[in-house]
C-alpha cells in the first residue's frame, strides 16, 4: 500500500510538473490581503499549510459540510504575474484536482473529495516546488519536501 501511494503520488506530482492535464485559467488579479478562505469559499478552514521558501504559502484546507478538501498557493507580494501552481490528490481514491499558470496573487481553487481520507497535496511559486504526502492521517506522519528547480 505504502509503495502504491507513492508511486501514485510520484504520478501526481510528474503531471503537475509537466503540465499534464492542466486547465489554464486567466490569472487571478492581485489581492494583497487573500486568504484560503477567501480563495476556497468562507466555510473551508485551513488544517495545513506550508511555506514556499519566502514567496508565499501553500494551504490545505477542508470543508465539513461536504467532505472536500481545497489547496490554495498564495504570494507574500503579489504583483507582476509569475508561474504557480496548486495541487491535491487523494490516493485511496485517486482523485486528483490542480489550478497550474501566470498569476498575480495566488493559484487556486482546487478541491478533491477527501473526507477520511489522506491527502497529498503542494503548490509552487516559480521555481521553488512544496511537496506534502501522507497529511492529515491521525497517527501518521507527512513527509514535506521543498525542492529549488
Amino acid at each position: 500500500m505504502g509503495f502504491t501511494r507513492y508511486a501514485l503520488s510520484g504520478a501526481a506530482v510528474a503531471a503537475l510538473a509537466v503540465g499534464g492535464t492542466t486547465a489554464l485559467a486567466a490569472p487571478a488579479s492581485a489581492a494583497p490581503n487573500t486568504t484560503p478562505q477567501k480563495v476556497c469559499g468562507s466555510s473551508y478552514q485551513t488544517v495545513n499549510s506550508a511555506p514556499i521558501g519566502s514567496q508565499g504559502t501553500v494551504y490545505l484546507t477542508y470543508n465539513s459540510a461536504n467532505g472536500k478538501n481545497c489547496v490554495a498557493t498564495i504570494r507574500t507580494n503579489p504583483g507582476t504575474a509569475r508561474d504557480m501552481g496548486a495541487w491535491v490528490y487523494v490516493p485511496d481514491t485517486d482523485e486528483y484536482a490542480q489550478d497550474y499558470g501566470q498569476f498575480t496573487s495566488y493559484a487556486g481553487p482546487a478541491y478533491v473529495y477527501g473526507k477520511a481520507h489522506c491527502v497529498d497535496w503542494g503548490g509552487h511559486i516559480d521555481n521553488v516546488y512544496v511537496y506534502v504526502t501522507g497529511s492529515n492521517c491521525a497517527a501518521l506522519t507527512e513527509h514535506r519536501v521543498t525542492t529549488i528547480r
